[in-house]
């Protein structure tokens, strides 16, 4: 079960990252407006999803990488917290989804802490 979970976080911020490039627009409808350049964060977030799941994938690289993805949630926050802002005024999905976004960044987070302890899977 272990091995699965953590092929799993690998598989799904390796393919997070590449949808980055692939659908960009749909990254930066939700970038704050106060991010400068947005395009280039939206690029450089998904870059940095991919590089992280594949650092994760070697024993020197773990512990760092499943840090680093914690900061990098950490940051996504602020996308979030403006999420349900803009969300506010809308129904539907459009209300609903930022909601559940957000505490999900908690797990996540808790997620990536399960690596931040380099431990010997048999």
């Amino acid at each position: 079960m272990q091995k699965t979970l953590f092929s799993l976080m690998v598989f799904l911020y390796v393919s997070a990252g590449i949808y980055h490039f692939i659908n960009s627009e749909i990254y930066l409808k939700v970038m704050p407006a106060y991010f400068p350049n947005p395009k280039f964060w939206v690029l450089v977030s998904g870059a940095c999803e991919i590089v992280l799941a594949i650092l994760l994938l070697f024993k020197s690289t773990k512990k760092l990488a499943a840090w680093l993805i914690i900061a990098m949630l950490t940051v996504f926050f602020t996308v979030h917290v403006q999420m349900i802002i803009n969300g506010l005024h809308k129904t539907g999905l459009d209300f609903w989804v930022p909601l559940i976004r957000f505490p999900l960044q908690f797990l996540l987070i808790r997620w990536a802490f399960v690596y931040t302890k380099i431990t010997l899977v048999k």
